[in-house]
């Protein structure tokens, strides 16, 4: 067995999105070929309601699936296909866009105020980038929990692990997606398959991911409602993209630690990618554009 060790540890960067949405981009929109197949993660934890209730208004997408995680308040989701909900605390919503979808997104914060999520975008491979667009909603009870001898917690979105796979099905890069929590003071060894890229998000506690050479610290943004103690660390929020190996290995901090833990098998297929639509060529990221000029961007028909 393999540690893998830390490629790159990251800092999570305010932004704007949408209709003026306040969030944290922890990577996007720059060099793709670490994260392949994944494009983009969004933290949009805020707990300040005008920093987010503008939300994302109707918008096209097309060749990626974005997959919306939920911690805090409720996301309305409306689409071109004519599917609607609400996804709130322990939700998924899982969209393919495929050959291309509209749909629109507005967050609603709890009772308290808080609205507290990801958003991660997925890329498709070329032969499914016009496949038809779908819409999977997957409500927490839904979610898989499997809980080690040790006391370590894991939610599992998608994939295999621990000897239970995920409710979101049918994903095309096969990716597995899950939530970690290792209680305080434990070291877990998580495995992750040699051929997939994989990161990190820790949004709750702190701890070290263990190198080759020796475990290297990771500087979080404590969450007041999950944590015993006030914030430290208050706007760290830290990714860890890790390179080549067939395990993670983290030591979790006096308060524990959580994140997600996300692997997916690299596409190594070129990406013409502007603002919401990513393709292979610019001539298909051009014909997309024109496309929606011309009223023609939506393949599929709306359900009846």
């Amino acid at each position: 067995m393999s540690i893998r060790p830390v490629k790159r540890l990251i800092t999570s960067q305010p932004t704007l999105e949408g209709a003026g949405v306040h969030l944290r981009r922890a990577f996007g929109f720059h060099n793709t070929s670490d994260f392949d197949p994944f494009l983009l993660l969004d933290d949009f934890r805020n707990d300040i309601p005008a920093d987010y209730l503008a939300g994302f208004p109707w918008h096209p997408h097309r060749g990626i699936e974005t997959i919306t995680y939920v911690l805090a308040g409720t996301v309305e989701h409306g689409d071109s296909m004519g599917n609607k909900g609400a996804i709130g605390a322990g939700d998924i919503q899982w969209m393919t866009a495929g050959s291309g979808i509209i749909h629109q997104e507005m967050p609603k914060g709890d009772p308290e105020g808080r609205m507290h999520g990801f958003q991660l975008w997925a890329n498709l491979p070329a032969d499914k980038k016009m496949t038809a667009p779908r819409y999977q909603e997957v409500k927490s009870p839904e979610i898989p929990e499997v809980t080690d001898d040790d006391g370590t917690k894991t939610r599992i979105v998608t994939g295999n692990f621990w000897g239970k796979r995920g409710p979101v099905v049918g994903i095309a890069t096969d990716p597995i997606y899950i939530d970690v929590s290792v209680p305080p003071g434990r070291r877990k060894v998580l495995p992750v398959e040699t051929t997939r890229h994989a990161f990190a998000y820790v949004f709750a506690g702190s701890g070290k991911f263990c190198n080759a050479s020796g475990p290297l610290a990771v500087p979080t943004e404590s969450v007041g409602w999950l944590d015993v103690e006030p914030p430290k660390d208050a706007g760290d929020r830290s990714l860890i993209l890790f390179d080549s190996g067939d395990e993670v290995v983290v030591q979790a901090g006096e308060n524990g630690i959580r994140f997600l833990l996300v692997s997916g098998k690299p596409l190594q297929e070129p990406v013409a990618w502007y603002g919401p639509i990513v393709m292979n060529t610019q001539a298909q990221l051009q014909q997309a554009f024109t496309d929606l000029e011309k009223g023609t961007f939506l393949k599929t028909e709306k359900a009846r």
